[in-house]
């Protein structure tokens, strides 16, 4: 599957040590915004994120970096942390050794450990708008055997009619016509959308179909 075997996002990692963003942060991921500060973040983590964390409920995150938005989901019984990359996955078992947190490692696009079926919410920010298509869809497909049938599932993707996802290189070829059509051909339902919070990408929520 093309783009699995990416290094990139080991690479800014490794680059946010380098250039010391990590120690003045304390937490990788923040040089890219804090959404305790930042006004458009903080309109993502109130109204996409926070009204789905309970203590009673199990959550998924795909791709939890340094553990950005991780922090806000630590309510969770449960809580399936799924990334690519060992490295990136130690690095938030380093800020967060909680013992709710059940750290996956796939290989790419997939789900192994994660129970048939038990999935309350899904989230996901910063991965999507690298992957392309074929893993988009692959990521589709292998949620709908995790996942609860009223479970939700917010994920960010760039919006390449937007100039900053044109300018930035590693941004993938999506869109919101794109993702339309993706969601909606794996048999999910679209329940709303924000086009405009970001400058670079869009939110899309959506339930099985």
């Amino acid at each position: 599957m093309p783009g699995l075997d990416t290094k990139m996002h080991v690479q800014m990692l490794i680059g946010a040590y380098k250039t010391g963003q990590q120690q003045r942060d304390g937490l990788y991921g923040l040089h890219w915004g804090n959404p305790d500060e930042q006004a458009h973040l903080r309109r993502v983590r109130d109204r996409w994120l926070l009204p789905y964390v309970h203590a009673d409920k199990t959550g998924l995150e795909i791709g939890p970096g340094g553990g950005r938005w991780t922090r806000y989901m630590l309510p969770f019984k449960t809580l399936y942390t799924v990334d690519f990359h060992p490295e990136l996955m130690a690095e938030l078992r380093k800020n967060f050794p909680q013992p709710n947190i059940v750290e996956i490692l796939n290989n790419g696009a997939d789900f192994p450990g994660v129970p048939e079926g038990s999935v309350d919410f899904v989230f996901s920010f910063g991965t999507f708008v690298h992957l392309d298509a074929d893993i988009v869809e692959s990521y589709l497909d292998n949620l709908k055997s995790v996942i609860r049938p009223d479970a939700q599932i917010v994920l960010q993707y760039p919006d390449k009619t937007k100039k900053q996802a044109r300018d930035n290189p590693g941004f993938a070829e999506n869109d919101p016509t794109r993702m339309r059509a993706m969601v909606e051909g794996a048999g999910y339902r679209i329940v709303e959308e924000d086009l405009d919070t970001l400058p670079h990408s869009a939110l899309m929520r959506f339930v099985r179909g």
